[in-house]
């Protein structure tokens, strides 16, 4: 562990005084310590920086958003870590616990986001902050220095909400709605389309067939069923006929 050279462990913990409980101080007993390989955190949030965030100038709406975006789920991750310890002592007494910092795990990193990204906010971009467009006689357009491309302010599209904090998902536009069909942006809708009744889900009839209701038909359709596997190498099923409650969108 941490035998990287570009990506160490991170030992920033380790020089601090062991910690002790109140109980324990009086009697001089060390509680628990610093050491193990913390996961290095500061070069991960480095390094995700320059190679996510690289082809973003922070100078259009688009790009702020990104900026703030990728910077959420960094922080986002940074705030999530946790402390791992390991007992010593004899016959398991635990009488001294090391202890590092460990990075949650890559579900719970996603399950935090998508959590975030189902309340993400909509938001605009100050009349002050908005791009300027580039003169025909400008040497070089300006650049914006890279610690400056975060410093930046979000407010939100609906005045009455709140401005988004540094941990917020946010968006500029509206996703385009997929009930009807669009073939412009690739969009089929939801008519004459298969649904679930019983779901709750997106495959539910109430999402998919977005408030229109839906049509409920009985018919017989033939499968195959009572599959087994012949040696060497086939499958062989019959074909069976099932009738079958299929619903429809309007």
């Amino acid at each position: 562990e941490g035998s990287i050279e570009s990506c160490t462990c991170d030992y920033s913990h380790v020089d601090r005084q062991p910690h002790r409980l109140p109980a324990a101080a009086a009697a001089n007993v060390r509680v628990w310590k610093w050491g193990g390989c913390s996961d290095n955190i500061g070069f991960g949030f480095r390094f995700s920086r320059e190679f996510v965030d690289t082809g973003e100038r922070g100078k259009t709406s688009r790009e702020k958003m990104n900026l703030h975006n990728n910077e959420a789920a960094r922080i986002d991750v940074q705030t999530e870590m946790r402390q791992e310890c390991k007992c010593h002592g004899m016959s398991g007494s635990c009488t001294v616990k090391t202890c590092w910092m460990r990075l949650p795990s890559f579900r719970s990193v996603g399950d935090a986001l998508k959590d975030r990204f189902d309340g993400a906010s909509r938001v605009m971009m100050p009349n002050t902050e908005i791009e300027a467009p580039v003169q025909r006689n400008d040497v070089a357009p300006h650049r914006v220095p890279r610690r400056d491309r975060y410093r930046f302010q979000l407010r939100p599209h609906n005045p009455d909400h709140k401005t988004p904090g540094s941990k917020d998902l946010v968006y500029l536009e509206s996703s385009p709605g997929f009930c009807e069909k669009n073939p412009r942006l690739g969009i089929p809708g939801t008519h004459g389309r298969a649904c679930n009744d019983t779901s709750i889900g997106v495959d539910g009839c109430d999402l998919m067939c977005c408030g229109r209701g839906y049509r409920t038909e009985t018919m017989f359709v033939v499968e195959r069923c009572n599959c087994t596997f012949h040696w060497c190498c086939e499958v062989k099923c019959k074909l069976c006929r099932t009738e079958k409650v299929v619903h429809t969108c309007l």
